[in-house]
């Protein structure tokens, strides 16, 4: 038998009796122990789940196999219902956009463009998710043809990489591409409805093929102008694809998946920032003869790079490789190999998936559907204390377990909120429980909180919620049952004396 050492021994006898001693005091009363019931229920949660691409919650989605970007939106006439059939509803609608459409003349903006976009998003529940391409394949999605005719570079054959449309390496690209991001991030860092902003750089899509060609200068202005202009906003970042030189080899003496943003240059101190990551090519598993994203990419390049743990501080976004029905016409893609790609995304902890707006099969919404239930953040509460009485201006003093069954923490600042609702006065007291926090697994919170001064002395229904920053409005669910209709969970009663 070990035998507790008596000092320690004392400590905690000292700890426990006088942290009972004070809920003794604040409630005169027994304790109330509440132990919530679970639920099972798909949540629409903000920040995780499926994303809509380039269309909004209640639109047509793709036909066929195809998808479209690149382009501003075609904005659809919205009957009122957010369901869509064969497709999740979302909280987060992913655009993509050309260089070309949004600065129309050296330094000229069209604002209005992303002005819709997220004013759209808000009226369909959602928050918006932004990439600026510098260009794409095809004259449409060319870059702005002032920025050819200004550089005077025509379509050229001898650049570096066969996804770059100009050369990276001319001034005039950090000064405009760079110049866009600069603004962008002067104006939007920080609005309440720009879930996130999808760091692009040069290559197709704005995915980067060729970064290790890239002198220093031009490679780390492009990401300074992310990093000094969005502070607010969450920033993911695009890690090397399929087409780049494999990590093991070496550039100038440092590994290629150094590249990446990872914590050792995105500032120090309290300038230090944390990116996530997305990837595009979620479900490959051999659309290519040479190579499978999904296990000659993926697994080693996010062990290398140093950021495998990213997860803990922002958030990290995938993308389908094709799409579902391309998925389906693939003969090696049975239920087996599905699970197996969700399995490996969970593993990365996923928050956000862009299926690009194409229909799910549906035999495989099961397998959707419990991916979402632990996509992101999950949470349940198992326990709920608090004191069955308190006097005026006394001590409320609560004491929860809880559990996020998801395999990523929030990444918005939600307040955890209690609420004395009486019958004829109702008051909301906040916590200082920082839930960006609650990684997953179990997670304790105890707090000492104050009935306000002006709550008479009455009965009152204690209940809890996740509420906004800056209001007292519900936002996030939980995997419990019971909540009211104003998105509150009620814990029991209350007595306030005085």
């Amino acid at each position: 038998m070990r035998l507790i050492p008596k000092v320690a021994l004392f400590i905690w006898l000292l700890y426990s009796s006088n942290m009972w001693a004070q809920i003794g005091e604040s409630s005169s009363q027994k304790l109330v122990a509440v132990y919530p019931e679970e639920s099972d229920e798909l949540l629409l949660n903000p920040g995780v789940g499926f994303t809509t691409f380039q269309r909004f919650n209640g639109d047509e989605l793709n036909e066929g196999t195809d998808w479209t970007e690149g382009f501003p939106i075609e904005y659809q006439d919205f009957d009122g219902k957010l369901e869509t059939n064969d497709y999740p509803q979302t909280t987060i609608a992913y655009h993509r956009i050309n260089w070309r459409f949004l600065e129309t003349g050296p330094g000229l903006y069209d604002w209005g463009i992303i002005d819709k976009a997220l004013r759209i998003a808000e009226q369909r529940g959602q928050t918006l998710m932004l990439r600026v391409s510098p260009y794409e394949g095809g004259d449409l999605k060319d870059v702005p043809s002032w920025y050819r005719k200004l550089t005077g570079e025509g379509k050229s054959d001898t650049l570096l990489s066969k996804k770059w449309r100009v050369n990276p390496e001319n001034p005039e690209y950090l000064k405009y591409f760079g110049g866009l991001i600069e603004a962008l991030g002067k104006k939007y860092d920080g609005h309440p409805h720009l879930e996130a902003v999808d760091i692009s750089f040069i290559g197709y899509w704005g995915e980067g093929d060729g970064m290790h060609l890239l002198s220093d200068h031009v490679r780390v202005g492009l990401i300074n102008k992310y990093l000094d202009n969005f502070k607010k906003t969450h920033l993911i970042f695009q890690p090397l694809n399929g087409d780049a030189p494999r990590p093991e080899l070496l550039v100038r003496g440092t590994k290629i998946a150094a590249y990446w943003p990872d914590g050792t240059n995105n500032g120090e101190g309290s300038d230090m920032r944390h990116l996530g990551w997305r990837i595009d090519c979620l479900g490959d598993m051999g659309f290519w003869n040479d190579f499978s994203h999904m296990l000659d990419v993926y697994p080693q390049d996010i062990v290398r790079s140093g950021m495998k743990d990213a997860w803990k501080k922002a958030p990290i976004a995938m993308e389908i490789c094709g799409t579902f029905l391309r998925w389906l016409e693939k003969e090696q893609y049975d239920e087996e190999v599905v699970n197996y790609i969700f399995e490996q995304a969970l593993k990365w902890h996923v928050s956000t998936f862009n299926a690009k707006s194409s229909p799910v099969p549906s035999k495989w919404n099961p397998l959707v559907t419990e991916w979402l239930k632990k996509m992101g953040y999950r949470f349940v509460l198992r326990k709920f204390t608090y004191p069955s009485k308190v006097g005026q201006q006394g001590q409320i003093i609560i004491s929860s377990w809880w559990e996020n069954k998801g395999v990523a923490p929030i990444y918005r600042d939600y307040r955890l909120a209690i609420r004395l609702k009486g019958k004829k006065q109702t008051a909301v007291l906040f916590t200082s429980a920082d839930i960006r926090n609650w990684l997953p697994g179990d997670v304790i919170f105890d707090e000492k909180l104050y009935v306000p001064i002006d709550v008479p002395p009455g009965e009152y229904r204690l209940e809890l919620a996740l509420v906004g920053s800056t209001d007292q409005i519900p936002r996030v669910k939980l995997a419990n049952k019971g909540v009211n209709e104003e998105g509150w969970y009620p814990m029991g009663k209350i007595l306030v004396t005085d």
